[in-house]
């Protein structure tokens, strides 16, 4: 019995003491996080700076278009019947009136030869009665009569060769050939795709912008398009028209882009994000790596001094427009403000920071720390 109450004594002692330890290890782990969080005597992020500086900006209309060659058709037949000849490669440039595909003309071509039979031989009556009539044998009216049969056969020699030349079909305008699967012997019947074919020299865009910017939109004015396929890429043209309509249910009109593509890098059909510039203004700008956003708001890191240190402020920003690295903010910072440049993921709001050196690199920007080009240069 002594036995069992000493183990009983002996693990109450061990818990009281766990118990002890434990308490004793959250206070201090506690106390030392609450200086890493910037409290005084806490250990500091080492943090480089920028500076908030204004720098122009263009104003942007940004829009999504798609790609359309100058001339874009799909060809096809107007009549059954089967193929016999297929005169182009996949992706060739064909020039206007070039023979595309051949059909089977063999009916036709019967045709043709019993028209001129008949041409020919109310060509030979008509000079026959037409001798006679010059020569007051036969009466004026019979050589007309005949006259007029001749025209009414070589009328039908015009249709029927006509009828042969619509087995023959060829491109309407110069351009490169899409991908087909016609070949010899293959049947087709009226309005079946045989081909698509597209003038690729010459790009067009049509690209929706709200009616407010109608005076934005004038003929001629210079325009950049951006191909989702090469984001690196940048298509200069110009606006060659607007349309006459302004959409009642969107409040939007349609404008016509036009691009040159000579080395035939934009495809009909390629998504494009065309941009028009109409202005430029000066605004507050950071680099893009100095904001930090969280859901649909977004914050920068002010660094504040405090005693004979500095820590960082989170504060909310209103961001606008981006160009070339730089986010305009409209709200929350003046020019001037020292912010954090980057890792901003692993600061907390008044944690204590630790700038470079006096005399060294104070960001990313510039020797100057200002994270910014000189004004007016992009």
């Amino acid at each position: 019995m002594v036995r069992r109450h000493f183990f009983l004594i002996a693990a109450g002692a061990v818990l009281l003491l766990m118990v002890v330890l434990g308490g004793l290890k959250l206070a201090t782990g506690g106390e030392a996080k609450g200086k890493g969080a910037g409290g005084a005597g806490g250990r500091a992020a080492n943090v480089a700076q920028v500076v908030v500086v204004s720098r122009p900006f263009a104003d942007r209309i940004s829009v999504l278009g798609v790609a359309k060659g100058r001339q874009s058709v799909t060809i096809t037949s107007d009549t059954a019947e089967l193929v016999t000849a297929v005169h182009f490669r996949d992706g060739q440039a064909v020039s206007r009136g070039q023979i595309l595909v051949t059909l089977k003309a063999t009916e036709q071509d019967a045709g043709v030869a019993e028209a001129q039979a008949r041409e020919n031989q109310a060509e030979r009556a008509y000079a026959r009665w037409k001798t006679l009539a010059d020569k007051g044998i036969a009466p004026r009216a019979t050589a007309e009569q005949y006259l007029a049969e001749l025209e009414t056969a070589r009328a039908s020699t015009g249709a029927a060769r006509a009828r042969k030349g619509d087995r023959v079909i060829r491109a309407p305008f110069a351009g490169v050939v899409g991908l087909s699967d016609i070949a010899p012997g293959a049947l087709i019947s009226p309005g079946s795709p045989i081909v698509s074919l597209d003038d690729l020299g010459l790009i067009r865009v049509d690209f929706d912008v709200p009616d407010r910017y109608l005076g934005v939109l004038r003929p001629g004015s210079p325009i950049v398009a951006t191909p989702d396929a090469y984001p690196d890429q940048t298509f200069t043209g110009r606006i060659a028209q607007v349309d006459t309509r302004i959409d009642t249910a969107t409040r939007a009109i349609t404008a016509r882009a036009e691009f040159s593509n000579s080395g035939g890098s934009i495809k009909p059909g390629m998504m494009m994000r065309v941009n028009v510039s109409h202005g430029q203004r000066d605004a507050l700008a950071v680099p893009e790596s100095a904001i930090q956003y969280v859901g649909d708001q977004a914050f920068v890191f002010v660094i504040t001094p405090r005693g004979e240190g500095s820590v960082a402020r989170k504060v909310l920003v209103t961001p606008g427009a981006s160009e070339g690295g730089f986010v305009e903010l409209r709200e929350g910072v003046k020019v001037g403000d020292k912010l954090v440049a980057d890792g901003l993921n692993r600061l907390q709001d008044g944690q204590q920071v630790r700038l470079p050196g006096k005399g060294g690199p104070q960001g990313k920007g510039g020797p100057d720390g200002k994270g910014g080009a000189p004004k007016g240069k992009n």
